[in-house]
């Protein structure tokens, strides 16, 4: 019996890729170039199962293509706000992400942006590697102490709770806003105390974590009134989807001192970055590295291959979307 024809947008980690061959018939991105609309199209038309990621815009265009083939769109990614979500109920088509296995990872990477624009350390390596430094000094590059203060968590899932337990390493104190949150999912472990509101955490925190999905709702949730309900001395972090953020309401609360910094892996228009942010001192910016491990990055794509490969077996994906 012939495989089936998978279609993966990108390079995935050779341990995966390999695997992939071997179960499927894999027609592999040996050159790792973005796909343009067009290739998706074609994709999907040719496909038994299509394999984006997190960067590749499935629209109800793309799925609802004349002809289409793919019955599956296994997504590189526990995000899925790439894919045309409606759409695929729409025509039938599965969607499953990678949820669980990037936690750690995305948690740490939140923990980094944290504690480096507090302590100015990107400021810093690039004041070393510029030849500026002339020694050390009382007064010389001085950040903001993290222990002690208060981390103010916007959204509770998975990521969330994983960097308040890292968190409390630091003796921070913690405070959250989800009115979605499950409470049998939560880290009774971790003294976390929930607020009503979002303006709560605003007001309250020395650090705003975001963790909430990007959607209709969120986006632009925190924009110019937001940042003027933070407090002056306030960082912003964001390792959830760059899109939650007004970036030109961020860049001009950084400019005008509304809030003291800001800590982002995730962008509005990725891969494109504003030149404004770029040169600012008070930002450390990072290139999406959330899950960026080998040991997650393979375990997503494993991820993605056991989703498609019980769907093919006539099973329930176990991480299916819709």
């Amino acid at each position: 019996m012939s495989k089936p024809v998978v279609v993966v947008t990108r390079r995935w980690p050779n341990a995966v890729e390999e695997r992939l061959m071997d179960v499927f018939d894999a027609r592999l991105n040996d050159d790792d170039h973005p796909f343009s609309p067009q290739e998706l199209v074609d994709a999907i038309k040719t496909a038994d199962a299509l394999m984006p990621t997190v960067t590749d815009k499935i629209s109800a265009d793309i799925i609802g293509t004349a002809g289409r083939k793919a019955r599956i769109i296994g997504n590189f990614g526990v995000g899925f706000n790439n894919i045309d979500i409606d759409a695929a109920k729409k025509h039938g088509v599965v969607v499953t992400n990678t949820p669980e296995v990037l936690t750690d990872c995305t948690a740490d990477i939140a923990m980094i942006l944290l504690l480096s624009v507090a302590r100015r350390i990107g400021e810093g390596e690039r004041h070393l590697r510029g030849g500026q430094w002339t020694g050390w000094r009382p007064t010389h590059m001085m950040g903001q102490k993290v222990s002690g203060k208060t981390l103010g968590l916007i959204g509770y899932g998975r990521i969330a709770q994983a960097m308040a337990r890292r968190a409390l390493g630091f003796g921070m104190t913690l405070i959250y806003y989800d009115p979605y949150v499950d409470a049998a999912k939560l880290d009774k472990s971790v003294p976390a105390t929930a607020v009503s509101s979002i303006d709560e955490v605003l007001a309250q925190a020395d650090f705003v974590s975001l963790h909430c999905p990007s959607t209709p709702e969120t986006r632009h949730l925190i924009n110019s009134e937001s940042f003027a309900k933070m407090k002056p001395t306030a960082f912003l972090i964001n390792t959830a989807r760059g899109d939650i953020v007004d970036e030109s309401a961020l860049i001009a609360a950084l400019r005008e001192d509304v809030i003291q910094g800001a800590g982002l892996d995730v962008y509005e228009k990725e891969p494109k970055v504003p030149a404004d942010l770029l040169k600012m001192n008070n930002v450390v910016l990072l290139p999406h590295l959330g899950s960026a491990s080998t040991q997650t990055r393979e375990a997503m794509g494993m991820r993605v291959l056991t989703n498609v490969e019980a769907f093919f077996a006539g099973k329930t994906p176990p991480d299916r979307v819709v």
